[in-house]
């Protein structure tokens, strides 16, 4: 039997969560998407959680629990939950000094050793999709820089929150944005959609592919033999001593001379015996070793 969301007034004022509550529903992120909450960020969560009850008309945090946890009825409310949770922080070319050492060093070496070979990216935790579109304007720029115009290249994008995935699908972005875009990426890969908003052009968007995907199942990831893997300012969100096996797995993933990249700051003391170090100070990446 399906069950409404109890009757509430709008104008009434919202529950105070106690610790016990607030171990619970810590507890249940953790579970599901490995993001930490810590209790210095209480109030984060709290506010996430009082403006979804808002909407759907529930009172009792206790009661909302239970909702969230209610079949498939409550496995979509809680995918909806999550993006209000989940923080989707993100702009055009984050980090110049990664996808720098990306075209600059990583990938003239990667064609000189494999003439003709197809690059497979992996843009992890992708958000509304500008660090996968970003990537993707890096390769593609650069390969036709080193003559290999022809190389094909894709980028595999993933992300825990499927309304931000549907933006990136769309390739569609506010006009203001625009200035994260340097030139000659602007010209070359946006098109005015009206006067308030632009379009990544379809040619590019055809390079990436957008999926839902939980970072904690790494493991089980349907993605093999990568040459490269963009992961940023997305294992912040996971407790440190989880963030070294979802790296080991991570790595597990690379072929050979394949790339992983991460946001400097965001792991100390990472060393795997499959991976080397390279860059400068400015970055956090690591080739894979054979």
């Amino acid at each position: 039997m399906v069950t409404s969301a109890p009757a509430r007034n709008p104008f009434s004022p919202m529950p105070s969560m106690g610790d016990e509550e607030f171990v619970r529903w810590v507890d249940l992120l953790q579970r599901r998407t490995g993001v930490v909450v810590p209790p210095d960020r209480k109030s984060f969560l709290v506010t996430g959680l009082r403006m979804r009850m808002r909407e759907t008309g529930y009172a009792s945090f206790d009661t909302y629990f239970d909702q969230v946890l209610n079949g498939a009825r409550g496995a979509i409310e809680w995918a909806t939950l999550v993006d209000r949770l989940t923080v989707h922080e993100t702009r055009f070319f984050r980090h110049p000094p990664s996808l720098e050492l990306i075209a600059e060093e990583w990938l003239p070496q990667h064609v000189q050793l494999h003439p003709g070979a197809a690059v497979h990216a992996w843009s992890v935790g992708c958000a509304t999709g500008e660090e996968a579109y970003s990537l993707a304007m890096t390769l593609d720029q650069k390969l036709r820089a080193l003559d290999a115009s022809k190389v094909y290249f894709g980028v595999t994008a993933t992300d825990i929150s499927n309304p931000a995935l549907a933006v990136g699908r769309s390739g569609l972005y506010p006009r203001e944005r625009l200035v994260e875009l340097p030139e000659p990426y602007r010209s070359a890969y946006t098109a005015a959609e009206g006067k308030d908003s632009f379009q990544i052009v379809e040619s590019l968007r055809k390079r990436v592919g957008f999926a839902t995907f939980n970072l904690l199942d790494v493991a089980r990831a349907p993605l093999k033999k990568l040459d490269l893997i963009y992961c940023q300012n997305v294992l912040i969100y996971f407790a440190r001593e989880r963030r070294k096996a979802l790296l080991d797995a991570l790595a597990d993933l690379l072929k050979p001379g394949g790339l992983l990249v991460l946001g400097p700051g965001e792991v100390l003391g990472f060393a795997n015996p499959q991976l080397t170090r390279i860059g400068g100070r400015q970055t956090l990446a690591y080739r894979r070793n054979g």
